[in-house]
């Protein structure tokens, strides 16, 4: 659980990279990647992989020489969208560089690639951990600024109810 101190320096962490990343216009998010790819100066592949209920919808395999984002074929358009933002901001938060994680699904998954070659595994599987967290507010604040609803929220604006497809907490006043 984040304490209040934490959650101010997540967020203030998570809006700076928000306002100061390159987003293309229009936006699209594999325009993204190819930004993020140049700036990072290696490449950034999607592979379709389908998956079977329970497994992470979107999923990040990092090794020597490219990042992979896996991403679950035949979801919606706005789902697969937000899928490779988030997987995008755990590179942007440098959780590749974080030590290697233990991923079973991985071999299932890219039977091809050696274990060797995997350095990070980032799955969409548990929210509570704070790099989840932080690579989740960070898409949504990306998605926020791309989507033309205004300033990148502070922490003083809300929390999700302000960000990405949220109501609008303003009533609108009947003119009269």
């Amino acid at each position: 659980m984040l304490t209040d101190r934490s959650h101010r320096r997540l967020w203030r962490k998570a809006r700076a990279l928000a306002e100061g990343i390159e987003l293309p216009d229009p936006f699209d998010a594999e325009t993204f990647l190819v930004l993020l790819a140049e700036r990072r100066g290696r490449p950034i592949e999607i592979l379709p992989v389908g998956v079977d209920a329970g497994v992470p919808c979107g999923l990040l395999v990092t090794t020597d020489h490219a990042d992979y984002i896996l991403c679950t074929p035949g979801t919606s358009a706005l789902h697969r969208q937000h899928i490779l933002v988030h997987e995008a901001a755990h590179l942007l938060c440098g959780h590749d560089r974080s030590p290697a994680s233990e991923a079973p699904g991985v071999p299932a998954l890219l039977p091809g690639l050696s274990p060797d070659l995997v350095r990070r595994v980032l799955g969409r599987t548990v929210y509570a951990e704070p790099a989840e967290q932080e690579a989740e507010l960070l898409a949504s604040l990306i998605l926020h600024r791309a989507l033309g609803e205004g300033p990148v929220p502070g922490r003083d604006h809300g929390r999700a109810g302000t960000l990405v497809g949220a109501p609008s907490r303003r009533s609108e006043r009947p003119r009269v």
